[in-house]
């Protein structure tokens, strides 16, 4: 009975006893990564919360502009955070004091595999080439990155950290503009997700040369994994984007499990993970200690290549 009456109380407070909607604040902009995974998501875990969930978008600043958003606002529920990993090294980086250690876990949802990759007709064949070159020429190479924090600025530490290797890196808005500063030859190099890079590859536009793994993927089984041209990466393995919902720390422990019983039950839909799996994303729905075990972990390995205690 006291399960019950609290479970009561939870549904109470994140609907504050009117019919108010759940904001989502989605990091990153419409149509990337973030975005289509997120609204999806909502959509099918709205059922199970009698609520209408509101996503909106809020890009800038690696993120922090929505993650402070989320933050500023009451610890009730009712404001989710849909985001990627970044926040997990917002400190570390001096991009914000917050990080999702400021947060409960809401759902873990899964992560993503990344390549190093180049246009079709580039004349680096593999990554030892780009590699060689990159150390002929130090810092001449352009390498389409994001801002501080952004997954092609993070994986070019791992590329320095192993190699030696530098590039100069072209700052773009976007993992999307980025890959487009490759396709139309502003940049040589980039670092992109399988999701968005799959496209590309099959349309003869772009090529992987190197996962960023120690095994073969699936989609492309002849890429070679990063880990064949310096064993040494192995030490920083596995890493690649993470995805999840989050509210903000301090928002009441019945409250966060039945957002995570919901959300975790559109997770399961077979439609959305069929989305997952359409996306080259590895499903993981954690939540809880399970969740912070992870994100931990991956800020471990991303601390060692960025070479902070």
């Amino acid at each position: 009975m006291k399960r019950l009456l609290a479970a009561l109380l939870a549904v109470l407070l994140l609907c504050g006893c009117t019919a108010s909607q759940i904001n989502g604040i989605i990091q990153w902009g419409e149509g990337g990564g973030t975005d289509m995974l997120m609204r999806p998501l909502c959509t099918l875990t709205e059922p199970y919360l009698a609520r209408k969930i509101l996503p909106r978008n809020m890009p800038g600043g690696t993120g922090t502009l929505a993650t402070q958003y989320v933050y500023d606002k009451r610890a009730d529920g009712t404001t989710l955070l849909l985001g990627a990993e970044n926040p997990a090294m917002y400190d570390a980086l001096e991009l914000s004091d917050l990080t999702y250690r400021d947060f409960e876990c809401v759902l873990l949802i899964g992560c993503e595999t990344v390549g190093v990759t180049v246009a079709a007709d580039s004349k680096y064949t593999d990554f030892a080439s780009l590699i060689e070159a990159a150390k002929a020429n130090p810092g001449t190479i352009r390498l389409a990155t994001t801002a501080k924090g952004g997954l092609p600025w993070t994986v070019a530490r791992f590329l320095y950290a192993v190699t030696g290797a530098t590039f100069a890196e072209i700052p773009y808005d976007s993992d999307a503009t980025a890959r487009n500063a490759v396709l139309n030859g502003e940049c040589e190099v980039t670092v992109s997700k399988l999701q968005s890079g799959v496209e590309a590859c099959r349309e003869g536009k772009m090529r992987y040369l190197c996962m960023f793994t120690d095994a073969s993927v699936d989609a492309f089984p002849d890429v070679p994994p990063i880990t064949d041209y310096d064993p040494a990466f192995s030490e920083y393995l596995p890493w690649g984007p993470f995805y999840g919902v989050f509210v903000k720390k301090g928002t009441d422990a019945e409250t966060c499990r039945t957002l995570s019983e919901a959300f975790l039950k559109g997770y399961a839909d077979d439609a959305y993970q069929k989305l997952l799996s359409d996306l080259y994303v590895e499903p993981l729905g954690l939540s809880g200690e399970e969740a912070n075990a992870y994100i931990e972990a991956w800020r471990a390995a991303s601390l060692k290549a960025l070479n902070i205690e």
